[in-house]
């Protein structure tokens, strides 16, 4: 069965989102910026998703987790929780 490790930031509105991706693209750390500013309880560990297989996070995730190119962040993605920025490390 397929798996990833991936790493998300979730925040309440698409303008955080944004602003946050504009951040990531300037070098800061994701870790910290998903620490300080996301919503999510993986937020204490830096936005770690851990080991995902496909089907456990919500459907829209679940297709950048699975389908989009690794290494890069993707977002702001809608879900009924906020907006993500999704980041996969590796998928197999």
């Amino acid at each position: 069965m397929a798996k990833a490790l991936a790493r998300h930031i979730l925040v309440k509105t698409e303008a955080e989102a944004e602003q946050l991706k504009k951040r990531l693209e300037k070098g800061e750390d994701f870790a910290v910026l998903a620490r300080k500013h996301s919503i999510c309880p993986s937020a204490k560990r830096g936005g770690d998703l851990g080991e995902v297989r496909p089907g456990q996070m919500v459907r829209v995730i679940d297709q950048v987790i699975f389908k989009k190119p690794v290494r890069v962040v993707h977002g702001p993605v809608k879900s009924q929780f906020g907006y993500h920025l999704v980041q996969v490390f590796f998928r197999d």
